[in-house]
């Protein structure tokens, strides 16, 4: 299942992005979508990846392209290109979404 670099899409990552997006009140057509989707996978293809985190990681250029935070962006990536691998990119994922009580 690890898989980063094939040349085959996974449509239900892009079905899903689509959703999402109408969810958050920014419907994006589909060329964004793919645009999105094709930014994930090329963020990805250093390492190897399951499924799943390439969802997330599309799932969070979604947002911040909502939100276009333009440093926030370029951020995410430098951090994405600098992992090492998967597990690497979860725990980076997990620490953009954790609020920590200080």
């Amino acid at each position: 299942m690890i898989n980063s670099t094939s040349s085959n899409e996974d449509p239900s990552i892009q079905e899903s992005l689509l959703q999402l997006s109408t969810q958050l009140g920014h419907p994006l057509d589909r060329a964004s979508v793919d645009r999105l989707y094709q930014n994930a996978r090329d963020l990805l293809s250093h390492i190897s990846s399951a499924p799943l985190t390439l969802a997330r990681v599309a799932g969070t250029l979604l947002v911040y392209d909502i939100q276009t935070a333009t440093e926030e962006l370029q951020w995410f990536k430098a951090q994405i290109e600098q992992c090492l691998d998967e597990e690497e990119v979860e725990e980076l994922i997990e620490s953009i979404h954790r609020t920590d009580a200080l």
